[in-house]
């Protein structure tokens, strides 16, 4: 069967409740639906450009609708003590085990606010969390590893996405593990930049839409050299082990900028399956989070 998808509605959202969250930019919003009906959010929050301090803390969120977000009265992940993090939280992915447990991969980032770390953080519940150190560590050849995707395949084992740096590009690598926290092996680079393509420099991991097992899709993240950011699609068979399909054409793509050296960014961060609807959520420009509305045709 292929696979494609139409954007039918986007909508922004909204973030109430705490004034240290509402005086900063906000990112990587990871929404997920609770079983009462409602939905919840793991966001990182940002200092505006011009002010200094760390480059994020995650808080938790929380809607009746899936648009206008209440935070939390502290953040759920802040930096340090320990080095690791210090310099900031970014890029919260929860993965829930069966008994409503959680660990939560982040990127810790260090002092200098040169280099991060992908670390994970587990407890009996979202406000309620352990720091457990590095979850997977930098190589000489995969540098600033962060932005953890999580899945369990069809056939039972654990497959975790990632970001990492190497020769002056951002790209997508591969890790399997037979338990939710780890530890993780690295596989393979799953898909590679295109030539003369929206994504041909730049890549980076985003949500997977996992209703179908057989051909789950991974909403990723492409730029140019010169980083201008574009959320499209691209599919595997059912242990990642093959691409079956990718977009052409990028499926979302920020709106025209007034200037062009403004900030040309739009960054997948997660989906939620409502009935016939697939919501994807997304940053714009590093600042403003959104809803797109998907159906898949």
């Amino acid at each position: 069967m292929a696979v494609d998808f139409n954007v039918e509605q986007i909508d922004p959202l909204g973030m109430v409740g705490n004034e240290a969250v509402s005086r900063r930019d906000l990112m990587s919003p990871y929404v997920w639906g609770l079983d009462d009906g409602s939905y919840a959010m793991l966001v990182r929050a940002v200092p505006r450009p011009g002010e200094t301090g760390d480059t994020g803390t995650i808080w938790y969120a929380t809607s009746s609708d899936g648009l206008r977000f209440t935070a939390s009265d502290t953040p759920v992940l802040a930096p340090g003590p320990g080095l690791d993090d210090i310099g900031g939280c970014e890029d919260p992915t929860p993965v829930f085990r069966t008994d409503g447990s959680v660990v939560i991969y982040y990127t810790g980032v260090d002092a200098t606010h040169s280099h991060g770390e992908m670390l994970y953080a587990t407890g009996p519940s979202i406000d309620c969390l352990t720091k457990q150190g590095v979850a997977m560590q930098n190589t000489p050849s995969q540098g600033n590893i962060k932005e953890a995707t999580v899945d369990r395949t069809k056939g039972g084992g654990w497959r975790m996405f990632y970001e990492f740096a190497r020769d002056e590009a951002s790209l997508v690598g591969l890790a399997i593990s037979d338990g939710i926290a780890g530890p993780w092996t690295d596989e393979r680079d799953p898909f590679a930049p295109r030539t003369d393509s929206w994504d041909s420099w730049h890549l980076s991991t985003g949500p997977l839409l996992t209703t179908d097992k057989d051909r789950p899709v991974m909403f990723y993240n492409g730029a140019t050299h010169d980083a201008r950011w574009r959320i499209g699609w691209v599919a595997f068979d059912a242990e990642y082990t093959t691409v079956v399909g990718r977009c052409i054409e990028p499926l979302i793509t920020p709106p025209p900028a007034l200037e062009r050296t403004a900030t040309d960014i739009a960054f997948a961060a997660s989906v939620v399956v409502v009935g016939e609807q697939i919501w994807l959520y997304y940053s714009l420009a590093d600042t403003h989070l959104y809803r797109a509305i998907l159906r898949r045709s």
